[in-house]
């Protein structure tokens, strides 16, 4: 009933298995991925032809964690798989972005590509696995597809490189990169880095390419034998050379034109008016007007790179490595913790910090198992910040990656909880565009970690590369614009501090690039660093003495973890009644650690003493204030230290003798009282007749 066909290898210290034939037979393209014990379905289905009047390339990219995957269900009320999480979504996009360049030009059938996670190990990370299994799917799937890809983690730890290295242990190295290519070379790059040098992190992408190619050879062998009849690509739609040669007379001078504009908005309208111009000037019967827009973007494609590489001028009239003028601007906001305006050339972010507590942390519930985060870097990429009227809702996946991305550049520099016991949010809302704005979000968020008074261990900057590259050179491009990024072959995106890189992110258009290009950019990016470094430290040079004066104070203690109990009270009683009378926050760890947090003083230390209270062991002579409780005939109770009742026998209330407790105290006297024993069940003994006699 099946023809199943199996191919496997031992890569590193586990075995990949890749595996078609028996699963989702009617997808164009179906593998089972296995490494280890971590198994992932990865399917392909494409449309036969594309939709009339498509003029763009429809890939959707779905990675999706099953829980029954890990053996576990699903918290919530529905007890179900809801909408995808910011990891999966993460992984979709690291799926994505390697396999796009490597579809022809001309093929514009709708394609999704699924990969679900059927089993987990919790040892071998699935985003690899799913990587390598889609790009099986695809080569055997006769879609036109020129891979196959394939991608490796890489750690680094002692001085050595790390080959996909188990969940956990990558985060006792210094380095956690995924590389993915070609055989020929790498197409995307994605990383978290201890400030590491530059030689290094290349060294990792080289290594991680050199230790996939067995992988790229198991894809083949398994094409060899599974594969589908490749799909013949349609004919062209329109004579695209002799309508690019009709347009170059028409507004070939306009457009060169266009681009002697340094500013964007009025570039854009002169290229709107040339296209205007041909749209009404080439009749409909010789061409469609999306065969005209389509000819006018090759046009700028073009006459942008070989403006670049013939002259070496670019669109704002720069050179190839000067960065764009840089304004840092930092506590523009009253009552933000921490706020940073960061301007460079036509792209501005406003990045916002908030301190916050233990229980302001964020809960995530994953595959591996729940655990808390105390730092978030939220990015926000409103429609106003090109000029443009859209959609405004949750975040997409734009949203979500950039964020991440520049979450990883920031996180190796914080300090660790221990030393700064707060959970930290930075917004970065992103007011204006015209290039990387996720490297502005990284440089905006070190300035507003620092106007918090968060004790950074260096300050990190990020600035995007861009390549143009043909047959006859390449450029290496600093700080790119938005065109640059859209008409150029690579967008390479490099933070870090003085000390080194913190994050690298590389993502190629074309079919590969070299080292050599790899490490002139490398180069020319810690050149640009350093230099918008430098414009930053004139804002500020390193995190303000104190938080913020709207920010929490947390004060950190540490009792008896016997004690723990009594401070939570029955149901948590006691912490509630602690929390809502003194208006502070109190968190506790299993370990005894507490952490009291006001942003008004007197509350803290009002709740730090209560806690004490309730802790503090009664020390037999010393003296403490009380309230009376209870009173019999024989005494009266008194409750001092918070959570203590002694005994105040009628004998120790007074130096002269009394006839009543009551004609000295009664219920709800506060009184000084001393303690003068401790009986063999643990019942203290109080006196104020030993008071008055000293």
């Amino acid at each position: 009933m099946f023809t199943v066909f199996r191919k496997e290898m031992m890569w590193g210290e586990t075995k990949l298995v890749l595996e078609t034939g028996k699963v989702a037979r009617q997808a164009d393209g179906a593998v089972m991925a296995t490494m280890g014990g971590t198994t992932v379905l990865c399917t392909v289905v494409a449309a036969k032809k594309a939709k009339p009047g498509q003029d763009f390339f429809p890939l959707t990219v779905n990675y999706q964690e099953k829980t029954f995957a890990a053996g576990k269900i699903p918290g919530g009320f529905f007890k179900r798989e809801g909408r995808p999480s910011e990891s999966e979504t993460l992984i979709s996009r690291l799926i994505d972005r390697p396999i796009r360049p490597l579809f022809p030009e001309g093929y514009l059938c709708e394609t999704q590509v699924i990969a679900t996670v059927l089993s987990h190990d919790l040892e071998n990370n699935p985003d690899i696995v799913a990587l390598i299994g889609c790009s099986a799917a695809l080569t055997i799937s006769g879609v036109p597809f020129l891979g196959p890809v394939a991608a490796a983690r890489v750690g680094y730890k002692e001085g050595q490189y790390v080959l996909n290295p188990t969940i956990g242990k990558e985060n006792s190295g210094d380095l956690d990169l995924v590389v993915a290519g070609t055989k020929e070379g790498v197409l995307m790059v994605e990383s978290e880095a201890k400030e590491l040098s530059e030689d290094i992190m290349l060294g990792a992408v080289e290594f991680g390419h050199k230790n996939f190619q067995p992988v790229i050879d198991l894809i083949i062998s398994l094409a060899e034998c599974a594969a589908k009849e490749p799909r013949e690509l349609p004919p062209a739609a329109y004579d695209k050379k002799a309508l690019i040669a009709k347009l170059e007379a028409l507004i070939g001078a306009d457009i060169k034109d266009g681009y002697n504009e340094t500013a964007k908005q009025a570039r854009y309208a002169k290229l709107d008016a040339a296209k205007e111009k041909a749209l009404k000037a080439v009749p409909a019967e010789d061409f469609l007007p999306e065969h005209i827009e389509d000819a006018i973007e090759q046009m700028k494609y073009d006459h942008v790179r070989n403006m670049i590489l013939d002259s070496g001028r670019r669109i704002d009239g720069r050179d190839t490595k000067t960065v764009r003028p840089i304004v840092c601007e930092v506590g523009i906001l009253p009552r933000a913790h921490g706020s940073a305006l960061f301007t460079r050339g036509e792209t501005q972010a406003l990045v916002v910090t908030t301190l916050g507590t233990g229980q302001d942390e964020q809960i995530i519930d994953a595959l591996v198992g729940e655990y808390r985060e105390r730092f978030m870097l939220h990015y926000n990429f409103p429609p106003y910040s090109v000029g443009e009227t859209g959609r405004m809702g949750s975040p997409g996946r734009r949203e979500i990656g950039h964020g991440k991305l520049a979450w990883r550049a920031v996180h190796p520099l914080l300090p660790e909880k221990e030393k700064f016991p707060y959970t930290l949010r930075v917004v970065s809302e992103i007011t204006e565009s015209n290039g990387s704005s996720s490297m502005a979000t990284v440089c905006g968020a070190s300035l507003s970690l620092m106007d918090a008074g968060v004790p950074l261990t260096r300050p990190i900057a990020g600035i995007a590369m861009g390549l143009i590259k043909e047959a006859k050179g390449y450029a290496v491009l600093s700080d790119i614009m938005g065109d640059e990024d859209h008409l150029g072959d690579m967008d390479f995106k490099v933070a870090g501090t003085e000390a080194g890189v913190t994050s690298l992110q590389m993502d190629i258009k074309i079919t590969s690039i070299t080292s050599e290009i790899m490490k002139i950019a490398l180069g020319q990016a810690k050149d640009g660093r350093m230099h918008i470094l430098g414009e930053m430290s004139k804002a500020l040079t390193g995190a303000r003495d104190g938080v913020n004066q709207n920010a929490p104070r947390i004060t950190t203690m540490n009792i008896n973890k016997d004690k723990i109990r009594e401070v939570i009270g029955s149901g948590g009683k006691v912490i509630r009644e602690i929390c809502e009378t003194t208006g502070a926050k109190v968190d506790i760890e299993d370990d005894g650690t507490i952490r009291v947090s006001a942003v008004d003083q007197a509350a803290a230390d009002a709740a730090i003493n209560w806690i004490k209270g309730i802790v503090a062991e009664p020390e037999i002579g010393q003296i403490y204030q009380g309230k009376v409780v209870k009173v019999v005939d024989f005494g009266a109770f008194v409750n001092f230290l918070g959570n203590r009742d002694g005994l105040l026998h009628i004998s120790e209330i007074s130096q002269q003798r009394i006839n009543k407790v009551s004609d000295v105290v009664n219920v709800g006297d506060v009184v000084r009282v001393k303690v003068v024993g401790v009986d063999d069940r643990g019942k203290v003994k109080l006196s104020m007749k030993a008071i008055q006699e000293a």
